[in-house]
């Protein structure tokens, strides 16, 4: 999404993008209108940009930026322990891209679409996921 403004985000702990959705789906990674949240300690201060762009999050998988999901907004959620949080709240839809390798980071960044990776072809969405090593190795030689 070439002219949007995007988060990029590790998702620790998951495996593949199917893990992901999995989790998504649990009850505490929803918002109460059922739809998948990510809770995060920092508000972004580019929320009205992030939104009027219509921006996604970039999931970075085992090393790989593997999918996206759109952001539809984000809401303030207070933890039992009595902080503030931003609940990134995102559209239901796993959109896969290219993969693509990334280094760790801690956090989220934002991440301009012009440095994004493009779409996977819808028809190639039900293709056999790659693990997520190979799948970085391939990128990195420019094979897929």
């Amino acid at each position: 999404m070439a002219g949007s403004l995007n988060i990029i985000k590790l998702s620790v702990g998951t495996e593949d993008v199917g893990d992901l959705a999995a989790w998504q789906s649990l009850p505490q990674a929803q918002t109460a209108d059922g739809l998948p949240r990510h809770i995060t300690r920092m508000w972004p201060k580019r929320e009205a940009e992030i939104l009027s762009s219509e921006g996604s999050v970039y999931w970075v998988i085992k090393g790989v930026i593997l999918c996206r999901q759109k952001l539809v907004r984000f809401d303030r959620v207070t933890g039992s322990d009595g902080i503030e949080r931003c609940a990134m709240v995102l559209e239901p839809e796993l959109i896969r891209v290219t993969p693509t390798p990334r280094r760790p980071f801690q956090g989220w960044r934002y991440f301009a679409g012009g440095d994004a990776p493009a779409d996977l072809d819808p028809k190639r969405a039900a293709d056999d996921a790659l693990p997520p090593k190979l799948s970085a190795a391939l990128a990195e030689f420019g094979v897929i």
